[in-house]
């Protein structure tokens, strides 16, 4: 553990994980930090003012801290991060935000929609507590976009590829077509559960289409949940 300025706390980089050219997961210490899942860390380098916000990605049993970043060839934070090696020193500050599933709601029809890293406080959600009854509709552009499907249940996760219609793998659903193509299916077959909840993260054009199918579909507002992704 090493503090800094203000006393922040820093903490060190134990390994990442490339998942595509662009998408990568950092790992570092948990130095004993809490968090809800569906929560989020504003992130930093050492000695930098810049940070940007991250959902953990990491189910909350383990005992390292995970987020999943994409790098964004403009930014600032984004392709520093992914030149940082093992041993590498970064500031987390939080954790931050209410995009979190109540007790009450664990028993209950769960409904996850994401596109893109959107997908990442799903990976928390469901690696936190595996009883949970989830669908997740994850919308992506291609098959290099399928970040780590192979953790969920396959019998649960569709995959809706919106430009590359041979799908990801045999083993998970596939849906040729936006997110939103799919959950509008689901709501003309009847497949929207009026007791379900539902939570969107990733772009908002995706969210407001999302959230007028689901209302649509006679599911109150008050079951909808989001988080925006830039």
């Amino acid at each position: 553990m090493e503090h800094g300025s203000a006393g922040r706390v820093y903490r060190k980089i134990l390994a990442i994980r490339h998942l595509s050219d662009t998408t990568f997961v950092l790992r570092f210490e948990r130095l004993g930090l809490d968090f809800e899942p569906g929560q989020y860390l504003s992130v930093g380098l050492k000695n930098d003012i810049n940070m940007r916000e991250y959902s953990v990605y990491s189910p909350i049993a383990a005992d390292y801290l995970e987020i999943l970043v994409k790098e964004v060839e403009s930014g600032y934070v984004s392709p520093r991060l992914k030149r940082l090696k093992p041993g590498d020193l970064i500031y987390a500050e939080g954790p931050f935000g209410f995009f979190t599933i109540s007790p009450e709601q664990r028993r209950m029809p769960l409904y996850f929609i994401a596109t893109g890293t959107g997908i990442s406080p799903f990976h928390c959600f469901t690696g936190s507590d595996p009883r949970l009854n989830y669908t997740l509709l994850h919308g992506i552009r291609d098959r290099g976009e399928a970040y780590e499907h192979q953790w969920y249940d396959a019998n649960r996760l569709v995959a809706c590829l919106s430009r590359d219609p041979q799908g990801v793998s045999g083993e998970h659903r596939t849906w040729s077509g936006r997110v939103t193509s799919k959950l509008l299916s689901m709501a003309s077959d009847g497949g929207l559960s009026p007791e379900g909840q539902y939570y969107l993260c990733g772009n908002c054009d995706m969210i407001y289409e999302a959230y007028d199918i689901i209302t649509q579909a006679g599911v109150e507002a008050n079951q909808i949940f989001a988080e925006v992704y830039f």
